[in-house]
């Protein structure tokens, strides 16, 4: 679990702490963004790593590349062959983790001992719910969302009716024409059916073999207490949802703190302006030249100033109104009262982040979810899009005009703001409550639907569908018969009469 997926989780992790909990994080030798050193609050566990920092970050890097660049390329079936092969790599790398840890007898034993009251983990990387059965414990998950909601409705029996709820991926909203239900239920199908994120045969076989007993990983992955979701109704559309799933988007976020004094003063120095905040988040750490260039040029022709998280060379365009950091406070730049615009990539972090101090955005996707969490916004009338691959330094200089002089945007984001806020709890206080309630109750089964203890065609009711449908076919076929039999003998009666 890196980037992104281990910031949000590391929030929940702190919140843990500071409500007097000891916490240990189960973590390779080998990692992108967890700290385990003395300075952490937490205790750490660490595992051999298959792979060096470097090659984890490389592999890391080529996978934003295909998602990023490469697959303009490429043909449809060649970048979801590449992409595939992608995911089983990634499958592969998580499985070899997993096996040296739960294969790991004398961590294992380490890990027993601790007696552990819950074990909390990003439903994205499996493992955590085999410690968790190992060990004899409830576990909890956090999650934005799988590829095609696999692991929602299949191993939590999540409702996911194509017709109003739009598969992942899709780049569509909840109101959608008669060819993107077309499109949805395609791609609907193309997860079902096609894409693997993981190898789950080897997967099932694995967890068959470590439990010593017949299970799948979709059935493992079904014992989750809660599953705490990584976004909230002010940025997702309505959709039907089940008991143990608790929408805690934002968890995040934090009222702003001072900016660093150099930064500060620079912010100041715009005046009634304001600034633009431009961040492509943790994983996007350079940009071509080319394209570093067409972006600069565009942000030296606005008024405001602008302050970019960007490592790399200096673009030649550079404006003077444009100051660029290898790191930013971004929290407290979109809390700063004179920030005008968020340009982003869609991460669903920094989104939450402009949601929270009620910011408009100028999305600028490249892979995963970011296209979707921008269509999301962009229905919501708080962002308007620039296509990353295509776009002109005109292109990039109106969306920002657009987003900063129409009043529209900076009032459908605070109105999100304002939905956002208005919570009887805050999103960190209740995942805390949920991860304490299960801790104190040893689980939630009263929040376990039925759904998990019927099969796939009981679930849909096919067996009901079908001894009705043999009722019916036996009705019908014992009155035809009986219509026939009763016209065979009214019809020999009436020749024995013209006879007669």
């Amino acid at each position: 679990m890196e980037y992104s997926h281990w910031i949000n989780l590391k929030n929940l992790l702190d919140a843990l702490i500071q409500r007097g909990h000891e916490v240990t994080v189960l973590t390779p030798s080998a990692t992108v963004f967890v700290d385990s050193g003395n300075k952490s609050a937490f205790h750490t566990e660490v595992f051999p790593a298959v792979k060096n920092q470097e090659d984890l970050a490389s592999f890391f890097e080529n996978w934003i590349t295909l998602w990023s660049y490469k697959w303009r390329k490429l043909s449809a079936l060649e970048y979801g062959a590449a992409m595939q092969e992608m995911f089983l790599e990634g499958s592969r790398l998580i499985k070899q983790h997993c096996e040296n840890v739960v294969l790991n007898k004398d961590l294992m034993k380490t890990l027993k001992k601790a007696k552990y009251e819950v074990v909390i983990s990003d439903a994205v990387c499996p493992c955590a719910e085999l410690i968790a059965e190992i060990l004899g414990i409830p576990f909890v998950y956090s999650l934005s969302f799988s590829m095609g909601n696999m692991y929602e409705k299949y191993c939590r029996g999540l409702p996911f009716p194509p017709s109003c709820v739009p598969v992942p991926l899709t780049v569509l909203t909840d109101k959608m024409t008669f060819m993107e239900w077309v499109k949805n239920m395609l791609f609907f199908l193309y997860f079902d059916f096609w894409f693997q994120n993981i190898n789950v045969k080897d997967w099932d076989q694995f967890y068959s073999d470590v439990l010593g007993r017949p299970t799948t990983l979709c059935e493992t992955m079904g014992k989750a207490e809660m599953w705490l979701i990584r976004t909230y109704w002010d940025f997702e559309f309505p959709r039907p949802y089940l008991p143990n799933f608790e929408f805690v988007g934002g968890l995040h976020c934090k009222p702003a703190k001072p900016l660093p004094e150099e930064m500060e003063k620079f912010v100041q120095s715009s005046g009634e302006h304001g600034i633009v905040v431009f961040s492509l988040g943790s994983m996007v750490k350079n940009l071509t030249e080319e394209k570093s260039n067409l972006i600069a040029a565009a942000l030296a022709q606005i008024p405001q100033k602008v302050v970019w998280r960007y490592k790399g060379k200096k673009p030649a365009t550079l404006g003077a109104n444009t100051r660029t950091y290898d790191w930013i406070p971004q929290n407290d730049l979109l809390g700063h009262p004179k920030t005008k615009a968020f340009i982003t990539h869609g991460g669903t972090n920094g989104i939450y982040e402009a949601i929270y101090h009620g910011i408009p955005m100028i999305g600028v996707p490249m892979f995963a979810d970011q296209p979707d969490n921008i269509a999301h916004l962009k229905a919501k009338g708080a962002a308007v899009e620039v296509d990353f691959h295509e776009m002109t330094t005109a292109d990039m200089l109106n969306a920002l005009k657009t987003v900063i002089n129409n009043p529209s945007y900076k009032e459908n984001a605070m109105r999100l703001s304002r939905i956002h806020h208005d919570q009887p709890v805050k999103p960190l206080d209740r995942a805390v409550f949920w991860i304490e309630f299960v801790m104190r109750h040893k689980g939630a089964k009263h929040l376990r639907p039925a759904a998990h203890d019927l099969t796939w065609y009981q679930y849909h009711s096919l067996d009901v569908i079908g001894f009705l449908l043999a009722c019916v076919a036996t009705v019908v076929f014992i009155v035809t018969k009986s219509c026939l039999f009763c016209c065979r003998k009214l019809g020999k009666k009436g020749k024995k009469q013209k006879r007669a």
